[in-house]
């Protein structure tokens, strides 16, 4: 049996390495890019990220006047303002045609420094790759299927790996070796050192996937109060008058599909309604106008100053009367974050939390974000991320070598496997079904085809 184990776990990591190989391949490159966002970004673009006024800073409101002033034909949607002193606001501008816009500004005189489409440069690009593969939704599947598999590939590898009574030579390289058996041992050790880590990129990562952290995670953590606040249940988190009904509420609204961007642990939170404290909506002068003029975010801006927020807040202006305006913080270490929504006639705040008012799962999960990124612990936070990534790219690169120089003149040379017991299988598939259900799933597909084809070569033999 345990010949049998040895050479279908080979055969499945082969498979799952070969499923995995280009996306790997295409995440650990894009990954290592995004590491290095803001550097890359202040040698590629300096005269849009480093303010040449100096230190000062303006309000919000008078920087978004400026911007309207520049792009009469398009619309603000977000400010974020300086991370540091020195440093550039940037304005999410939607225009009425084309692509939409981020527009730097000098903080000190409102001074529109000029604009980029972000999905147009290297970190952009980058970013939008390792998400989504250019493709939206289908590709963010694609990114999440690979590595689930992923996960699949280490534990089969670290199967393969154990030394068996040899545990010297099981971390050691052995210089013997020549051809495919030394590309062997260079895939060997790299996956034994870095398996912990590519395991902690591939979990840390998941939770931003669309079916497990959308539809798994973050729906259970979230129903078992241990996600976001759950005093955001109610109403989005604001009092509620007792005259208030159903009606006047947009429990479908969350802040993910509202504002485009939050915090993982507030996406699927619920946004608040904009209302006054006497529960009617806030319109400007009560004539049904919402208002986002430049006093209007200047008053926001006030408020948040006067609640301690610190500079480099984030802030979407409300599109719609019900909405109200929101301002988070991003820092390098999760729980320096605040997220505040106040009414749509910025005269009062609604909601105020921090990372110490989230549920377990959702720390944890912004924890291993801040890693994952590179952020939590700087310089040498990016360049473990960065070996990791590198490691990535051997681990294919042998891999593919390996089986490249084994391969026959025809088909895939996958090794062959003898037959594993039915209640193996059905242990493997309901663990990944329950871990990881695209892996789970595919699973499911791949052993369908299997035993499609093996009834054809009966037939045919039969025949």
């Amino acid at each position: 049996m345990a010949r049998n184990g040895y050479a279908t776990v080979w055969r499945w990591h082969f498979y799952a390495g070969l499923f995995t190989a280009p996306f790997l391949l295409i995440l650990a490159i894009t990954g290592a890019i995004y590491l290095f966002n803001d550097e890359l970004n202040d040698l590629i673009y300096p005269q849009l990220r480093f303010a040449p006024s100096g230190d000062t800073v303006l309000p919000a409101g008078d920087l978004v006047a400026a911007v309207r002033e520049a792009y009469p034909r398009g619309t603000v949607t977000r400010i974020d303002m300086p991370v540091s002193p020195g440093r550039t606001a940037m304005a999410f501008v939607t225009p009425e045609q084309g692509e939409p816009l981020r527009v730097f500004v000098d903080p000190g005189d409102a001074g529109v420094l000029g604009a980029f489409v972000y999905a147009r440069t290297l970190v952009g690009f980058a970013d939008v790759m390792h998400g989504s593969l250019l493709i939206g939704r289908g590709g963010d599947a694609l990114v999440e299927l690979a590595a689930s598999w992923a996960l699949v590939l280490v534990i089969t590898g670290l199967y393969l790996w154990w030394p068996r009574g040899r545990r010297g030579r099981g971390f050691t390289f052995d210089r013997r070796t020549r051809g495919r058996k030394r590309w062997r041992e260079i895939h060997r050790l790299v996956g034994v050192y870095t398996a912990v880590m590519i395991v902690f990129l591939i979990v840390t990562g998941l939770p931003w996937a669309s079916f497990w952290g959308d539809r798994v995670l973050s729906p259970v953590s979230n129903a078992l109060g241990l996600g976001y606040p759950p005093q955001l249940r109610h109403h989005g988190g604001g009092e509620v008058p007792a005259e208030t009904t159903l009606s006047d509420t947009n429990p479908s609204k969350t802040m993910l599909e509202t504002l485009g961007d939050a915090p993982w642990a507030l996406q699927q939170a619920p946004l608040p309604d904009g209302r006054d404290h006497h529960g009617h909506l806030h319109h400007k002068e009560h004539d049904g106008e919402l208002d986002t003029s430049a006093a209007a975010i200047n008053r926001v801006h006030a408020l948040l100053a006067a609640q301690g927020l610190p500079y480099g807040y984030r802030l979407s202006i409300p599109a719609e009367a019900s909405d109200p305006y929101s301002a988070y913080t991003y820092p390098d270490r999760p729980q320096g974050q605040r997220t505040l929504h106040m009414d749509s006639g910025a005269q009062r705040l609604l909601v105020n939390v921090g990372f110490d008012d989230y549920g377990a799962i959702a720390k944890a999960v912004e924890l291993g974000v801040a890693l994952h990124m590179g952020n939590y612990f700087g310089r040498a936070n990016q360049i473990v991320m960065l070996l990791t990534c590198v490691a990535i790219v051997a681990l294919v690169i042998t891999g593919t070598v390996m089986w490249w120089r084994r391969r026959p003149a025809s088909g895939l040379g996958a090794p062959d496997s003898p037959p594993i017991r039915k209640r193996y299988w059905l242990v493997v598939t309901l663990t990944l079904l329950a871990l990881l259900p695209l892996a789970g799933l595919s699973l499911l597909l791949v052993l369908a085809l299997e035993k499609g084809r093996a009834l054809a070569r009966r037939r045919s033999v039969a025949g």
